[in-house]
């Protein structure tokens, strides 16, 4: 009699454990201890495969409620939205009145519809901002999706930004700042955060504001939030100066092994991360056999060709270095 009970209070427990997620494939029956378990979603049943056992008969069945034959018809049988996008003032959690001219059976809208749906998405327009601050944060991620666009940075990082600058209207920062400027330092931020070798002045061309004025927006952003960035290196940079100067990856290994000799002896820090990758990049080019003038690689680089040359001397004589080519 023990022994029934006993198997009773397993079954429970069994029962009580998938009701909440918790039974896996690798559970054994709780009768003969198999692992062969089968699941018959039409009944609902649990049922173990040597002894027969049925271990639960009100389990849940998480998939769809319906049936699809190939991978168009899934997806035209999906009910759910689309996920959130924190790319958007909203999220994405709001709906969008379309500007389409034909009802569902494909007949032409007649004028005065036409005219009524133009009044709507007007409205719809207007209530989708509560207060200046929400205008305010949809007009900067606007901004922000366009020096991303520009500059080419990955979807993942203007999330990061977005992120950030969300941070910053949240603590009130940006008022009394421009907000190009705020957006800029946001991005900024971001790819400095994930490693992504962006310069002040490339963010500067493409927000159209002053490096100086983002980078005090940069500084004031970083104290404000407590954001602690170590300090760009330049072999972070080598590889997209070598790719916008069409050279191997010879010439990248061997422009990183110069930065690395050069971070041993402390010939990096203090200057410009950028003009350093540029001096190492030139000197590979030559060693390599893939020549790139002082001019073409300062352009790449967005430096001065004065810069370049200053850089390069200083590598080749502290590291003693011989600019014959090998």
């Amino acid at each position: 009699m023990s022994t029934e009970v006993e198997n009773e209070e397993e079954v429970k427990e069994v029962k009580k454990r998938e009701h909440v997620g918790e039974y896996e494939e690798s559970d054994e029956c709780p009768e003969c201890g198999s692992q062969k378990l089968s699941r018959d979603y039409e009944r609902a049943e649990l049922v173990c495969e040597k002894c027969g056992l049925v271990i639960d008969d009100e389990f849940i069945d998480q998939g769809p409620d319906w049936r699809a034959f190939d991978s168009e018809e899934r997806d035209k049988k999906i009910r759910v939205g689309a996920p959130m996008d924190v790319m958007t003032h909203d999220k994405g959690l709001s709906t969008n009145i379309g500007t389409g001219t034909r009802d569902s059976n494909g007949n032409s809208i007649s004028s005065n519809k036409k005219t009524k749906f133009y009044r709507l998405r007007k409205w719809h327009r207007q209530s989708k901002f509560s207060d200046s601050k929400e205008r305010d944060l949809a007009l900067a991620l606007g901004e922000l999706n366009r020096i991303a666009s520009q500059l080419n940075i990955p979807k993942s990082i203007s999330e990061d930004a977005s992120m950030i600058y969300r941070k910053i209207a949240d603590e009130g920062l940006v008022k009394g700042r421009s907000i190009e400027a705020m957006v800029g330092a946001s991005l900024y931020i971001a790819c400095r955060q994930n490693k992504i070798p962006r310069t002040l002045d490339e963010i500067s061309d493409s927000a159209r504001v002053s490096r100086k004025e983002i980078g005090r927006a940069y500084r004031y952003v970083a104290a404000e939030l407590g954001i602690m960035l170590k300090p760009a290196q330049p072999d972070e940079y080598v590889p997209r100066f070598t790719s916008s100067l069409d050279l191997s990856t010879q010439v990248q290994f061997k422009a990183e092994e110069i930065l690395k000799q050069a971070s041993e002896k402390e010939l990096t820090s203090g200057r410009d991360p950028t003009s350093i990758a540029a001096a190492a990049i030139y000197i590979s080019s030559v060693k390599c056999g893939e020549k790139r003038s002082q001019k073409k690689v300062a352009e790449s680089a967005s430096t001065t060709e004065v810069t370049v040359r200053n850089r390069y001397q200083e590598l080749c004589e502290e590291l003693d270095i011989d600019m014959e080519v090998n």
